[in-house]
């Protein structure tokens, strides 16, 4: 039976598209506007806001104060999406190259954090940098068996949580599946006799990495960047959790309007502070591509 185009049946699927489009626009498109009406807000009374047309929200999240707390955001949001993409390409490499039952096995290693949910493995990571974890504990049986005999004094546990370094170990562990699965599908698409031939006609490995491979993936190396940090600069709770009182990110002050400080107006505007940075990647993203894609037509 010869398929019809969607033109030779319009009803069916302006039908097909109603639930989807009603889910979309009462479930996340309007109350994404109320909040965003919020932020142009004041509060009246605890439960009243008025909606006032005020910058005001938003000249407040510009103050040195959040400001530092916005740019430490990004900051952390960045040496995690850096740190993802250092030990991500090698794995995806890795993945992209391997056989197809060893590929089948490391993409199900990949994926298998996402079966779990994510507040369990941070409790988890809490249990394992704590200060009677197991790293401190394997860290103090091996100084006891090498250092004490050598005269050396008692074992210090390792400052391993609480702490900035406890934020980032958190943002990577989480965020590094969303690192290594663009990039893999974006090598599993390359052409391997260019990179044979970069080999052959006498280009190292790294050289053809950078040279070959990087550039060919770039689409996919772009995406992975901003699922990465998009994510990474909105994390709650490894900072939340993980972190000490000088390691709360953006989340965090937003958390803390919404429920303890009852400034909805605020929170709304600092959120979307965060919603226009996301616009702002998502335009490079789509700037990245469309040159990577008149770069492949014109050659």
């Amino acid at each position: 039976m010869k398929e019809q185009p969607a033109r030779s049946a319009p009803l069916l699927f302006t039908l097909l598209a109603v639930p989807p489009l009603a889910w979309l626009l009462l479930l996340f498109a309007a109350p994404l506007a109320v909040i965003w009406g919020y932020s142009f807000g004041e509060n009246r009374t605890l439960i009243d806001i008025a909606i006032t047309g005020s910058w005001a929200n938003y000249a407040r999240a510009l103050k040195p104060l959040y400001l530092a707390i916005l740019l430490k955001s990004l900051l952390f949001a960045g040496i995690t999406t850096a740190i993802c993409f250092i030990v991500g390409l090698p794995v995806a490499l890795s993945i992209a190259f391997a056989g197809p039952r060893a590929r089948l096995a490391l993409l199900v290693a990949i994926m298998l954090p996402f079966w779990t949910n994510l507040l369990i493995r941070t409790y988890a990571l809490m249990a394992i940098l704590r200060t009677e974890g197991q790293i401190n504990s394997l860290a103090g049986a091996l100084w006891g068996t090498v250092a004490v005999p050598l005269g050396a004094g008692p074992f210090e546990p390792l400052p391993l949580i609480n702490n900035n370094f406890a934020v980032l170990v958190g943002l990577v562990y989480v965020h590094l599946p969303f690192m290594v699965l663009p990039l893999y599908a974006a090598l599993d698409r390359l052409d391997r006799s260019l990179i044979e031939a970069s080999l052959d006609l006498g280009a190292g490995h790294l050289a053809t990495l950078w040279r070959v491979v990087v550039p060919l993936a770039l689409p996919g190396i772009v995406s992975g960047i901003i699922i990465t940090f998009i994510p990474a600069l909105g994390a709650y709770l490894a900072p939340d959790l993980l972190g000490g009182t000088n390691s709360q990110m953006i989340a965090n002050i937003i958390e803390r309007q919404f429920r303890s400080a009852n400034d909805w107006p605020f929170g709304a505007a600092l959120s979307f502070l965060l919603m226009y940075l996301t616009f702002i990647a998502l335009a490079v993203q789509a700037l990245a591509q469309r040159r990577s894609a008149a770069r492949e037509a014109q050659g």
